[in-house]
C-alpha cells in the first residue's frame, strides 16, 4: 500500500469465536477465564467451561481490534476506518441450546444479535462529512448485515446504483 495515494479497502477476515472449538480461539496467553473446556465435543464440558473458553476468545478478539486500531492510530498516510461485525453469534447453554446455524426463523437472540464495532480517526469524520455527535445517538440503534455493504458505501462515497442510502447506517449523520 505505500507509495500509492489511492483510497484502500482492507479485508481481515478473523476465524474468532466460531464453536464448537472455542479453546482454539485464542493463544495460551489469553486464557485468564478458567476452567475450559479443552475438546470439541461439548457434551463432554459443563457448561463453565464451554463459557470460559469463549469468553477467552472474546479477550483475544478485543486484543486484536485494540492492535488494529493503534496500527491505524500511528500511520499518517491515510484517513483511517475500522469495522467489525460477527457474521452470527454463539448459543452458549442458554435453553440447553449451544453453537449456531439454526434457521433464522427459529434461531434464539444469542445467535442472530452480533456485535459491531467502529473505529473513525478525526480525518476520516471531516473527509466524509459525518457528525460524531449523531453517529454516538444512534449507536444503539437496531441494524442487520442488511446495513453493512451500503453503509460501507457510504462511508468510502462510492457513488453506485447499488447505494441504498435507506440501509447506510451513517447516511442521517452526514452534514
Amino acid at each position: 500500500m505505500r507509495g500509492s495515494n489511492d483510497d484502500k479497502v482492507v479485508v481481515l477476515h478473523q476465524l474468532g469465536n466460531h464453536g464448537p472449538s472455542y479453546y482454539q480461539r485464542y493463544p495460551e496467553p489469553f486464557g485468564r477465564f478458567a476452567p475450559v473446556c479443552e475438546t470439541a465435543d461439548l457434551n463432554k464440558c459443563q457448561k463453565n467451561e464451554i463459557v470460559n473458553a469463549y469468553d477467552n476468545g472474546v479477550l483475544y478478539t478485543d486484543s486484536v481490534l485494540d492492535s488494529l486500531i493503534s496500527a491505524l492510530k500511528s500511520q499518517s498516510q491515510y484517513s483511517a476506518a475500522m469495522l467489525y461485525v460477527a457474521d452470527h453469534g454463539e448459543s452458549l447453554g442458554e435453553n440447553g441450546v449451544y453453537l449456531h446455524g439454526l434457521p433464522y426463523s427459529i434461531a434464539p437472540r444469542e445467535q442472530t444479535h452480533v456485535p459491531m464495532t467502529w473505529w473513525l480517526d478525526k480525518d476520516f469524520v471531516g473527509s466524509t462529512g459525518l457528525d460524531n455527535d449523531c453517529l454516538y445517538k444512534n449507536a444503539d440503534d437496531t441494524y442487520s448485515h442488511a446495513n453493512l455493504f451500503s453503509s460501507i458505501l457510504g462511508l468510502m462515497q462510492v457513488a453506485t446504483s447499488a447505494y441504498k442510502p435507506d440501509q447506510d447506517i451513517t447516511s442521517a449523520c452526514r452534514t
